[in-house]
């Protein structure tokens, strides 16, 4: 085994590698940009390197790996990961990557060649056109179409066309992607297979030519051609099938002269199980983890084992699986807001559960703690079949983190903030406890997809296993939270910036701002607090501590405002707030005018607005008067129109890209731009002025 390994990445996955490599007593070495310099996975690793240039500059990583004396590097998932120039300038440095030979990559990276070479191995294939032999514009294979990057992967660029009409539009979109993405502009088209499911196979290959696989993950459940719910195993294969599917997954890596984790992805049509290749991921997967619940086995360690010249330590025979995982990948963005990316400093934070991979059962590990067992192995011994014990029936939870309170979550790296990972005797139990985790989580200063999570886990349909990858699409409506800030959540910021006004030290009685008068009832201090869905003034009178009083806007159609019986108690770091006889916990934070409120993976954001603002936010950047902005944090891709241009309602004015997404953003109103502060490649954050277009008659 080696004494140093380099971890080329951050965040969740520096983390996960950084804890088996301290198992195995390994030294790690973490890498950072200037961004990142107080980043967690900075502060884990045994040694951190400053990279000037940032994660894909190969040439420091390559720098800092020999001055920190590392054998090897480990990519992680993105980033270098399947980057062939860095697998060969690591060999050229002495240096083993973690990963397959540059030749698999190079073989499978590109997806045209890669179909070629594993149908040629019998392995099935979606019927296509690839350039530049073919031009995809009168490519005949009919409709509806799914266009890809030949060079891409994890969804960026990938667009859906439904006739011939749409066709070039989604060429030239998917071409700037992938130009700029990838540094190459080849596209492929397919023909999109309807209400498709997406189930890929684990491999795992050593030099000694050996390969087996680990079954599968059904990843269908996915927005925007990226995955946010894994499980394994898959609730539609049968025995037979798997057996099918991973026998042609491990032709596929044969076929390149494959070494070391990958994972082959199936399009599998869900009425028939028919299954044809889509791609292969030469690197280890985001989802790894729930692989990893169900077999006992650490991947991570798998492939360090591998890299060092050992052998597998388990036949295809060996391979065991036992009960249900399903992963939750939380992320910094908005569902109500079209998924769009958010930012902010982190708060608060509470994640439940274990961290990292100390919670993969059967690899000496008990419960939810990851308390070694007496022995202490780890479930592999680097040479033979690994001794996995029994797996208790008591579900668990894992939790593969990469922030921490402080952190600031920008526009700069992938939204993925964490995956919340549960393991359960059977699925049923897995999606219980899973849903339980996520309950348990709490993020506050960025807004994440943690409730829209628990919604899709318990919807009727994933419950019952009936998922296909148009699923979250076809009930966006059920899964998105509404609108509407709860009327519990508002008086519960106005009371606790009433609370919060009371005097710390001794006060006299003329200090309290109790609202008190002589001779006449305590008068009412009105707050003016914007949510998500506007700005709503709500009335508190009387010390929240000791009991007050709020006063909440009539409902539709009753005559006049509602007065609540109201208490606030600090909880630890949170709130236990009553109102009229009901009591409900939050976890609280303050950032400045804005209170931040978390309960049951649910937050909002609620901002004070002083008596004389203007009006919300909202308001001021209505559509009536012209002012546009940005959606998200991101960079400005295009202008598409000039200063003093006269535009119609509707026409695109701005492309701004951000994690693996343009948003096009048109004119609210006819007019003539009046003002256009942007330019292509400026970084801008969420609700920045991208333009203002002045009304006609003005």
């Amino acid at each position: 085994m080696f004494h140093t390994v380099l971890i080329a990445n951050r965040g969740e996955i520096a983390l996960r590698i950084i804890r088996t490599l301290r198992r195995l007593g390994v030294r790690s070495v973490a890498v950072h940009s200037d961004a990142d310099a107080g980043a967690p996975h900075a502060r884990e690793a045994d040694v951190a390197v400053r990279l000037a240039g940032g994660y894909l500059d190969i040439e420091a990583i390559v720098e800092a790996a020999a001055a920190t004396g590392a054998q090897a590097v480990h990519p992680g998932y993105g980033f270098l990961a399947e980057n062939t120039a860095f697998a060969r300038r690591c060999a050229e440095a002495g240096l083993v990557f973690v990963g397959p030979p540059a030749e698999a990559i190079e073989a499978m990276g590109d997806k045209i060649r890669a179909k070629e070479t594993v149908a040629a191995a019998g392995v099935p294939v979606v019927p296509g056109a690839a350039e530049p032999a073919d031009d995809l514009l009168t490519a005949d294979i009919g409709f509806p179409a799914l266009i890809k990057p030949s060079a891409g992967g994890g969804g960026k660029g990938m667009v859906l066309v439904r006739s011939a009409a749409e066709l070039p539009d989604a060429l030239a979109s998917a071409r700037r992607t992938a130009a700029a993405a990838f540094g190459d502009a080849t596209l492929l088209i397919e023909r999109f297979v309807e209400n498709p499911r997406h189930i890929e196979i684990q491999v795992l290959a050593d030099a000694h030519g050996n390969v087996i696989h680990l079954g599968e993950r059904e990843c269908s459940l996915q927005r925007r051609h990226q995955k946010i719910i894994e499980e394994a195993p898959s609730p539609l294969l049968d025995p037979g099938t798997r057996g099918r599917m991973g026998a042609a997954a491990v032709e596929a890596a044969r076929s390149v002269g494959y070494v070391g984790a990958g994972t082959v992805e199936f399009i599998v049509q869900g009425a028939t199980a028919d299954y044809y290749f889509m791609e292969m991921n030469t690197r280890l997967q985001v989802e790894h983890p729930v692989t990893e619940m169900v077999t006992g086995l650490d991947l991570v360690e798998l492939q360090l084992r591998v890299a060092a010249g050992e052998r597998l330590p388990l036949t295809q025979d060996e391979v065991r699986l036992r009960g249900h995982a399903v992963e939750a990948r939380v992320y910094a963005e908005d569902p109500a807001r079209g998924f769009l990316p958010t930012g902010g400093r982190i708060l608060t934070l509470h994640e439940p559960g274990a961290s990292g991979p100390e919670g993969i059962p059967g690899r000496g590990v008990s419960g939810v703690a990851g308390t070694p067992d007496a022995s202490g192995g780890s479930g592999i011994s680097g040479a033979g079949a690994p001794e996995i014990p029994e797996i208790s029936a008591s579900p668990m939870v894992r939790v593969d983190s990469g922030i921490a309170v402080g952190g600031r979550v920008g526009s700069d790296y992938d939204p993925m903030l964490s995956k919340v990972i549960a393991w359960g005797p059977d699925r049923a139990s897995a999606l219980r406890t899973l849903d339980g985790a996520l309950a348990a989580t709490t993020v506050l200063g960025v807004t994440t997809n943690v409730a829209f999570l628990r919604a899709l886990v318990t919807h009727p349909e994933v419950v019952a296993g009936d998922l296909d990858t148009g699923l979250v699409e076809r009930r966006l409506d059920e899964l998105v939270p509404g609108a509407a800030t709860p009327e519990d959540v508002l008086a519960a910021a106005a009371l606790l910036l009433q609370h919060e006004r009371v005097p710390a030290g001794p006060a006299g009685p003329w200090d309290v701002p109790d609202g008190w008068r002589p001779g006449s009832p305590a008068a009412w201090t009105t707050w003016r607090l914007e949510s998500r869905d506007g700005v709503a003034e709500i009335a508190v009178r009387g010390l929240p501590a000791s009991g007050a009083e709020v006063r909440l806007p009539a409902h539709e159609g009753e005559d006049g405002d509602r007065i609540l019986r109201a208490r606030l108690e600090r909880d630890g770091s949170g709130l236990l707030v009553t109102l009229d006889g009901v009591r409900r916990r939050y976890t609280a934070a303050r950032d400045g005018d804005t209170v931040w409120l978390g309960r049951d993976g649910d937050t909002w954001s609620l901002t004070r607005h002083h008596l004389g603002d203007p009006g919300d936010r909202a308001g001021a950047a209505g559509a009536g008067d012209g002012v546009v902005r940005s959606p998200m944090p991101g960079t400005v891709l295009l202008v598409k129109v000039s200063a003093g241009e006269r535009v119609e309602q509707g026409q695109p004015l701005v492309i701004v890209e951000a994690m693996k997404m343009e948003h096009t953003v048109t004119a609210p109103v006819a007019g003539t731009v009046a003002e256009l502060p942007v330019r292509a490649g400026q970084a801008v954050d969420m609700d920045a002025v991208l333009a203002v277009v002045g009304p006609e008659e003005s």
